[in-house]
């Protein structure tokens, strides 16, 4: 299978580039990714736990859904396709948009949309994706997140803090 190809981008979002994943998380070079947060209807948040598989923050747990922008992808066109990938989840429609990410050390360097979904699920986890996932109040999330932030992926942090000021 051939490496995934990312658009790389200046400090605007702008699209200066293309190269493969591999160069882009080496050089630190600025990319782009959605995250998808999934909420039932209850208020809890479906949270992922990265498989050891994974190249950034294996093991470690972050957001229902997300991943990088292929080159040439729009943002919401990766919305409806990470859910799908990681999940089982096929979406009819772009949900939510709740916030954008400037590219960051936490994101790493990642401009990423924040979106938003209303689902019971049940899901089907891909295991080279994820090794685990699980529903969780905001409450459980707020004393975890402060005992043990490095059990989270640092973007699903700084995205939990942005949501949480709103």
């Amino acid at each position: 299978m051939s490496e995934e190809i990312f658009d790389v981008v200046d400090a605007n979002d702008q699209v200066i580039g293309r190269r493969p994943r591999s160069e882009v998380h080496r050089l630190g070079l600025r990319h782009r990714a959605i995250h998808l947060l999934v909420f039932n209807a209850v208020g809890e948040l479906f949270l992922q736990k990265r498989s050891m598989k994974k190249d950034c923050f294996p093991g470690t747990w972050d957001s229902s859904a997300s991943g990088h922008l292929d080159s040439g992808e729009e943002y919401d066109a990766c919305v409806l396709r990470e859910p799908r990938e990681e999940l089982g989840l096929e979406l009819a429609a772009v949900p939510e948009r709740l916030f954008k990410i400037d590219a960051c050390e936490a994101t790493g360097q990642e401009f990423a949309w924040v979106y938003r979904l209303e689902h019971e699920g049940p899901f089907r986890l891909d295991p080279d994706e994820l090794s685990d996932g699980g529903w969780f109040k905001s409450e459980t999330i707020n004393d975890w997140i402060a005992t043990a932030p490095k059990e989270f992926a640092p973007a699903f942090v700084l995205i939990w803090q942005l949501l949480n000021k709103k």
